[in-house]
């Protein structure tokens, strides 16, 4: 299994930023299959954004729900993150991962996207 996020790497402040994961080698809709978004602040650990899972259920971080959608795109076996109202401190390192027989027990990772919050 592989993936690959993709979207722009500069966005400003108070706008959307939008993320896709696109997946091969396994089908996003694989029962008991979790896809997540993750970030990484600058210097700091791993942050949880969110998952859909492979019922089209989503899951947030009480942190970002207010700000984040999560959606799918089942013909193009890709999913997307959209977190709204973006500031600077938004600027991270974001990751899309696979979890199987649960949403934190991870095991195949795209390698990154960096995304700068700024004008």
């Amino acid at each position: 299994v592989q993936l690959q996020e993709s979207g722009p790497g500069l966005v400003k402040p108070s706008q959307t930023l939008s993320l896709t994961c696109t997946v091969s080698g396994g089908s996003i809709t694989t029962n008991y299959c979790y896809w997540n978004w993750i970030r990484q602040p600058p210097g700091k650990g791993l942050e949880w954004i969110g998952y859909i899972d492979y019922s089209g259920n989503t899951y947030y971080s009480p942190s970002h729900k207010s700000r984040t959608t999560i959606s799918r795109h089942t013909s193009n076996n890709q999913f997307s993150l959209q977190l709204s109202s973006v500031p600077p401190e938004d600027t991270n390192m974001y990751y899309c991962d696979r979890a199987v027989a649960g949403p934190y027990n991870y095991d195949y990772w795209g390698q990154g996207t960096q995304v700068t919050v700024s004008y």
